[in-house]
């Protein structure tokens, strides 16, 4: 079972690791301790086969994450600065985008700078109708740092996202779903009920397949790969797993498949 620690809050249900930022005297904003504690909860969860899928949250029904802890870079210098955008792009946001389980963010209340950040750098967003979300790093003389400047424009397209960015605006959860940037909309009780929906149907498919769909799915996002190559390749690859013959079988058998995830 994945560890608790200080600022992250671990519950294992029905082979889903629910993962809740628990920090809610600070709107479960992002310092480095949450940081290291985040990456460490999902590196360990990774190589656990009972997890198939993971939710992330926020304690309480005020946020999500309201952003990053700012009283800890006030006063950081260009190269502390930049280092600060490359840890957390290499230990939680590029880390998330590719991790081999699908991960869907629950976005419980204000999603703001790196809260939103988060939410995007998820596969899957499930939002409540409380939530307001923005990136309004701009009203601060920076910018957004852990991907948002690029991730948004994927998700919402590149208008949309300049004019989020540059006026600082907070959307409604509505209005994020109107624009792609959530997939439901629910009430705040209804929330982890709407992602163990989804989360209910991960669990019944082949893990394999499931890592290999996110990898070729973001390939197509990586303008190093050619999106198409790699899942021909990867397409090919699948026939020589045990999940493809468990599956065909139990396709021609009429019987529900037992999936190990090999």
């Amino acid at each position: 079972m994945v560890a608790t620690s200080e600022f992250i809050q671990c519950e294992l249900k029905n082979g889903v690791l629910v993962i809740t930022i628990n920090r809610p005297d600070k709107l479960n904003s992002l310092n480095k301790q949450t940081i290291e504690e985040l990456h460490e909860t999902l590196l360990e969860a990774e190589n656990q086969k009972e997890i198939s899928a993971v939710i992330i949250t926020g304690s309480g029904q005020k946020a999500f994450v309201a952003g990053a802890d700012i009283a800890e870079f006030a006063n950081y210098s260009v190269e502390e600065g930049k280092q600060l955008s490359s840890i957390g792009h290499f230990k939680i946001f590029n880390f998330i985008e590719n991790y081999s389980k699908p991960i869907i963010a629950a976005v419980n209340g204000f999603a703001l700078g790196g809260g939103l950040e988060l939410a995007m750098a998820c596969h899957m967003r499930v939002v409540s109708e409380n939530a307001k979300l923005g990136l309004p790093e701009v009203s601060l003389g920076v910018i957004p740092g852990y991907g948002g400047t690029q991730r948004l424009a994927q998700l919402v397209g590149k208008g949309k996202a300049f004019e989020m960015i540059v006026t600082a605006d907070m959307i409604t959860a509505q209005d994020a779903y109107k624009w792609g940037l959530a997939n439901y909309v629910t009430k705040q009780e209804d929330l982890l009920t709407k992602c163990f929906e989804i989360t209910a149907k991960i669990t019944t498919k082949s893990p394999t397949a499931i890592k290999t769909a996110i990898k070729v799915i973001n390939a197509g996002y990586n303008n190093k790969l050619n999106g198409f190559e790699v899942e021909i390749e990867e397409f090919g690859k699948s026939f020589g797993t045990k999940d493809f013959k468990e599956g065909v079988g139990a396709f021609m058998d009429k019987r529900k498949p037992e999936f190990k995830g090999e």
